[in-house]
């Protein structure tokens, strides 16, 4: 124990060296992590942990398969102020030359719900974690709430030019990038041009949305909009105040309502040839040749590293304050200096077992473990970590593993 102690003692006053001009911001991170690192492991604190049964500090490691490292990590102990904690850790190391990664979503359709536990299981994945938003209830749910392309399909559209990852694979290797996706698309008929609102999402006001065979058979939409239902670049049929439409495996289907039905209805008739042009690129425009190359991407956020630093964009994702400061159930992916994956989840709302993070508090984690780019993930009751097809993080909602819409899976390479 004494070993810990000295152990993270040096940890914190290593964490007050990284800056040689420290700004406020980082002076004040760095003292505040001083006293909790101090309060936490002090002779008293060590004393109180003691009496209460539980371990202030902890680790074990195990490599599941070559290049799979899983770490579980348990620090602080229960008591009146959460700055002690406890917090239970799980992390998995992933070196690329000897694994590889997946992007999923649930029941294989770009709609609906699954556990983690399944979608590992019908893949045969080693490990897995839950990765980005989604909707969680009505006829919608398992929608993703972000950028999401699978096997290069673009199953949905950014939301708010957040965080996302992506997934480059180029002669059998793979590369992991991070950046902030913005989409832009438009239907064109000729001379006529439209916005194109979303995709594979409710229709909103006005909107107009796009339906492809990824999504799911029909479009399950209700009847207060046209449906124009397109096959080899030619609208075959138009469907107004009809409802869910069938979508076919050869095209997709235009749904609209409000002005852009208007605009439909004047502009796209039976036989009109359309063109539908679907753009996402980043807004770090040095990296836009990578994320071309990326055939699988997920959108979360906020950002929590960026060369190396703790750099939260929550404001510029529009992302509430409190939801940085908060402690939550969270998961996050971040590549690291030696240029390894790291996939975490850290438990919450469990008092006597662990307490959650703050993004702030998760970030300052990651650089401990040498991160130089980071994402925070989907947490909350959907924070999932499953290795060999068992749970080995606990999910704080009260009837256990939560159904989510997409996962990232962990395999190793033959």
């Amino acid at each position: 124990m004494r070993s810990i102690n000295i152990a993270l003692r040096r940890s914190a006053i290593s964490s007050l060296e990284i800056v040689r001009k420290p700004t406020p911001r980082l002076l004040f991170r760095a003292i505040v992590l001083f006293v909790l690192f101090a309060a936490a492991f002090s002779p008293q604190a060590q004393e109180q942990a003691t009496q209460s049964g539980k371990t202030s500090a902890g680790s074990k490691s195990e490599f599941i398969a070559s290049g799979i490292e899983h770490i579980q990590i348990t620090r602080g102990f229960k008591s009146e102020k959460e700055a002690t904690g406890p917090w239970l850790i799980n992390m998995l190391r992933i070196d690329l030359t000897n694994a590889r990664l997946r992007m999923v979503h649930a029941m294989d359709e770009a709609v609906g719900l699954e556990t983690v536990s399944s979608m590992a299981t019908r893949y045969g994945a080693l490990a897995a974690v839950n990765s980005g938003y989604f909707r969680t209830t009505g006829t919608y749910r398992g929608d993703s709430m972000g950028i999401e392309v699978l096997n290069g399909k673009l199953l949905s559209e950014s939301n708010s030019v957040r965080a996302a990852a992506g997934l480059i694979e180029h002669d059998g290797r793979q590369e992991l990038i991070f950046g902030h996706i913005r989409f832009a698309g438009q239907i064109i008929a000729g001379r006529m041009k439209h916005p194109i609102d979303g995709l594979n999402r409710p229709r909103g006001d006005n909107e107009l949305i796009i339906f492809t065979p990824e999504f799911h058979r029909t479009t399950l939409t209700d009847p207060a909009g046209l449906e124009l239902i397109v096959r080899h670049d030619r609208i075959v049929e138009r469907r107004d105040l009809k409802g869910s439409s069938a979508i076919p495996a050869d095209g997709y289907v235009i749904s609209v309502a409000g002005t852009a039905r208007q605009w439909a209805l004047e502009n796209l008739g039976v036989g009109t040839r359309v063109k539908l042009d679907l753009n996402w690129s980043p807004t770090e425009t040095e990296t836009a040749v990578f994320w071309k190359q990326a055939a699988n991407i997920v959108g979360a956020g906020p950002q929590l590293i960026k060369n190396g630093r703790v750099e939260i964009t929550n404001a510029a994702e529009a992302i509430l304050p409190s939801f940085v400061s908060d402690g939550h159930p969270r998961t996050a992916i971040a590549k690291l200096k030696s240029g390894q994956i790291l996939l975490v989840t850290v438990d919450g709302r469990q008092p006597a077992e662990s307490i959650g993070m703050s993004l702030t508090m998760l970030a300052d984690l990651l650089i401990e473990f040498s991160a130089v780019e980071a994402i925070n993930l989907d947490g909350g009751g959907s924070t999932t970590m499953v290795i060999r097809n068992k749970l080995v993080n606990k999910p704080s909602d009260a009837t256990g593993e939560r159904p989510v819409s997409d996962a990232i899976l962990v395999f190793p390479r033959p």
